[in-house]
């Protein structure tokens, strides 16, 4: 008897193992079913940068996703297999990441001589914000946001690094502080310069100098929700909707839920007569 318990057990255990594991190749399939259907609908090169906080397999250990080394490479593998005439449509989900990551990518997409359409169905922070400004066409849903591309030394603002010398003496300033501000600076211009660059072929020099300063230099705060409105008011070239197969696709991607879900609904579309009756 004792021989039947182990066996039992054993087999249990490999259950909750493998049960995680094939759940993830199921998801994994229908992810690129969903990709394909889209890339038959619009004829185009569907690419995906979504980021979601997810849990390891059996662990259940949060995962937080950002653009990294991975994400360039990859991407720029998929553009390197699409023909250089054939459209691409990038969807993004993302908070943002690597300043060099998201800059490969964004000049990989800018040398793409097929139009790229990047598709915001939420938001697209930072990096993400980055990538749209690659892109001939951003389209957004009505309620997504975009955000500055400031850069940030460690958990610092480089914007708000630079203004320590002009609130404090000199001699009350410590060294490594005059050092972050040298760093500071350089990413700044850095980052303005790249991405005045990716606006000029969209619109005249000034107008990109302004908009590359606007986004660049602090006016905001990192995490600052710049909407379809005024991204439109920016002069980007952002457009409204989202077609359904990019919904469906985020569905695809549930963000890791805690014990207790926070929000509840009757996940069915309602209609007009039907909330009548």
């Amino acid at each position: 008897m004792p021989d039947i318990w182990i066996v039992l057990l054993v087999a249990i255990l490999l259950l909750l193992f493998a049960v995680p594991i094939v759940q993830q190749q199921v998801t994994r399939a229908r992810r690129l079913r969903a990709i394909r259907d889209l890339e038959v609908e619009r004829r185009t090169r569907v690419i995906a940068l979504i980021h979601r906080q997810e849990r390891v397999a059996f662990l259940g250990i949060p995962l937080f996703r950002y653009i990294d080394i991975n994400d360039s490479e990859e991407i720029l593998r998929a553009i390197r297999l699409t023909e250089p005439e054939m459209p691409i449509d990038f969807i993004i989900h993302t908070p943002g990441g690597l300043i060099l990551s998201s800059e490969q990518i964004a000049m990989a997409l800018r040398r793409h001589k097929g139009k790229v359409t990047v598709f915001v169905p939420h938001y697209a922070m930072s990096g993400g914000t980055l990538l749209c400004l690659a892109a001939d066409e951003v389209a957004m849903d009505e309620n997504a946001v975009l955000g500055p591309v400031d850069p940030r030394i460690g958990e610092y603002p480089a914007a708000s690094i630079l203004r320590v010398p002009r609130l404090k003496p000199p001699e009350e300033i410590e060294d490594e502080t005059f050092i972050l501000v040298d760093i500071a600076s350089k990413a700044q211009n850095q980052m303005r310069e790249f991405v005045t660059d990716l606006l000029r072929e969209r619109m005249d020099a000034g107008q990109a100098d302004r908009l590359s300063r606007l986004l660049t230099e602090g006016r905001w705060t990192h995490d600052y929700p710049i909407t379809l409105e005024q991204a439109r008011e920016l002069g980007l070239p952002v457009t409204p909707g989202m077609p359904a197969g990019i919904y469906r696709l985020m569905d695809l991607f549930p963000q890791a839920m805690p014990r207790r879900p926070s929000v509840a609904y009757v996940p069915i579309p309602y209609r007009e007569e039907e909330k009548k009756g």
